[in-house]
């Protein structure tokens, strides 16, 4: 299955790293049992290919209809760039926040009003920031199809979000899918799934340190 090959790829390459007994601690504060870093995709060539490939037949599959990729700036920019070329379809990007100069775009490329975009996005945690790309396409005249990213953490703060504005996201693969992997490879145990997944469903809530206590 795609979700457990490209699960087993980002752990190989440690592009998702698995710490529940010392955690990383996240810009905003909160404690992780887990880090996903998915621009180590890019200076592995093999497991890029992979990636890349995986994207665009995801594209294919669920969103034949495409007329443009968006990348997310700034991680998403360069796996739009390539699917982009492999579909042989345009390609631009959304910034976090419009330019201070010249045109101050937010949207960099040609978009035509009423095309049908994707969003290439690496890695959904909250949801909020892929959220505001769409958005802000969608201020722009374009029909939002939908997102693909590589990984999500499948938090409920997420789902919830993107079930709200009605946005189809699919993504490559997922924590649960990681952790049953990293087992599967003895990187983890029956209990680090537990709180890991205890984690994915309510962030701000640290007892999963301490097993749950």
């Amino acid at each position: 299955m795609v979700n457990e090959k490209i699960a087993a790829l980002l752990l190989d390459i440690e592009a998702v790293f698995l710490s529940p007994d010392k955690p990383f601690t996240w810009a905003s504060g909160i404690k992780s049992p887990i880090y996903c870093d998915n621009r180590l995709i890019l200076t592995a060539e093999d497991e890029r290919v992979i990636v890349e490939t995986a994207i665009a037949d995801t594209i294919k599959q669920e969103f034949p209809e495409t007329e443009i990729l968006m990348g997310t700036a700034t991680a998403g920019i360069a796996h739009a760039a390539i699917v982009a070329h492999l579909l042989h379809l345009p390609m631009g990007y959304v910034r976090s926040s419009s330019k201070g100069h010249g045109r101050q775009n937010k949207i960099e490329g040609r978009l035509k009003p009423g095309q049908k975009v994707v969003v290439i996005e690496d890695l959904i945690s909250t949801g909020g920031s892929v959220m505001e790309t769409v958005l802000a396409l969608q201020e722009a005249g374009a029909e939002v199809l939908g997102i693909v990213s590589i990984f999500t953490y499948r938090m409920k703060k997420s789902e919830e979000l993107f079930e709200t504005n009605k946005v189809k996201v699919v993504s490559l693969s997922d924590i649960d899918t990681v952790c049953k992997i990293a087992a599967q490879k003895k990187l983890i145990t029956a209990n680090d799934i537990d709180r890991i997944l205890a984690f994915r469903d309510n962030p701000q809530d640290e007892s999963w340190l301490n097993n749950g206590k």
